[in-house]
């Protein structure tokens, strides 16, 4: 009865692995893509929308060209750093191919087939057109390659097993591509593609649930910041529902709030990519976020008395 028990406890042991391993599997391999002309102004454009130097520009210094990386990134599961995406053929992309970079861009899939820690925004990448994608690619090449290998993530037992990223995934990225909304002006669409994508503003400017996946109901109802201090802002019409699109545009371009203020934090490295777009997806993406519905955020921690 004994050895009976042991071998059902086995079998159960090892069908239940074979689950796991099946549920973290990474996506397939990168496939290879037809050939095409890039257009590099579009890829700068791409670049500046995605943020990209925001995260990936070597700190303390001046060029946000030069892309080693090296940025720490808190979180409430422990510290993120910014990985070196120059072209530089060592310690950065340099060797990567265009399927490769839209592998890991759009499903998060390293070239080794790993997966990759969802602080890199591809839940919300996954939306780009792969052309676009493709051009940003064009555009990283033609930037300086930045010679250095950012250290590892300092992650806690379980957040630094990779292979659980996949179970994450199942529940919190799906597959769907963007779609326009054909009852919507052409400028609105292109702000929702620019923000819900490459914009990847949901990221910072939603509340998440224990798992760190975004609560769907209070998608840019703001919450603590995902970096570990401060209070990211409702961008609702909830929380800016007197600021009109012209106002939201200014906001993008120069970091002037209405009143008069600037902003300050994280949001100081997101307008140096911001104020660089064309002056049309600016207003498309000031348009779309004007409408967006109210929405109630969590509630905001009082202060503390006597606190700043």
């Amino acid at each position: 009865m004994l050895r009976r028990t042991i071998l059902v406890m086995l079998m159960a042991a090892v069908a239940g692995f074979g689950v796991y391993w099946w549920l973290t599997a990474p996506a397939a391999s990168a496939v290879p893509l037809p050939s095409r002309a890039p257009d590099l102004a579009n890829g700068q454009e791409i670049f500046n929308v995605g943020g990209c130097s925001s995260c990936h520009a070597v700190p303390n210094q001046p060029d946000r060209l030069r892309l080693g990386g090296g940025l720490a990134l808190g979180s409430p599961f422990g510290t993120f750093y910014a990985p070196n995406i120059s072209p530089d053929p060592a310690d950065g992309i340099g060797r990567w191919s265009e399927a490769d970079f839209v592998s890991a861009v759009m499903r998060g899939v390293s070239p080794e087939g790993k997966h990759y820690f969802p602080a890199f925004p591809y839940t919300s990448y996954r939306l780009a057109k792969v052309e676009d994608v493709r051009d940003l690619f064009a555009y990283l090449k033609t930037l300086p390659p930045v010679s250095g290998k950012v250290r590892d993530h300092d992650l806690p037992f379980p957040f630094n097993i990779r292979r659980n990223v996949g179970i994450w995934k199942s529940l919190f990225m799906d597959g769907k591509p963007f779609v326009a909304d054909g009852a919507k002006s052409p400028q609105w669409n292109r702000g929702a593609y620019l923000v819900n994508g490459f914009g990847h503003c949901a990221e910072c400017h939603s509340p998440r649930n224990l798992l760190g996946g975004i609560i769907t109901a209070q998608r840019f109802a703001g919450g603590p910041n995902p970096e570990g201090e401060g209070w990211v802002p409702n961008i609702t019409q909830k929380g800016i529902g007197e600021w009109s699109a012209k106002d939201i545009a200014n906001l993008l371009k120069t970091g002037e709030l209405p009143e008069g203020d600037s902003v300050g934090g994280a949001m100081t490295r997101v307008i140096k990519n911001t104020s660089q777009l064309s002056d049309e997806d600016i207003a498309a993406m000031a348009d779309y976020v004007k409408s967006l519905p109210p929405v109630d955020g969590p509630p905001r921690p009082k202060r503390k008395e006597g606190g700043a």
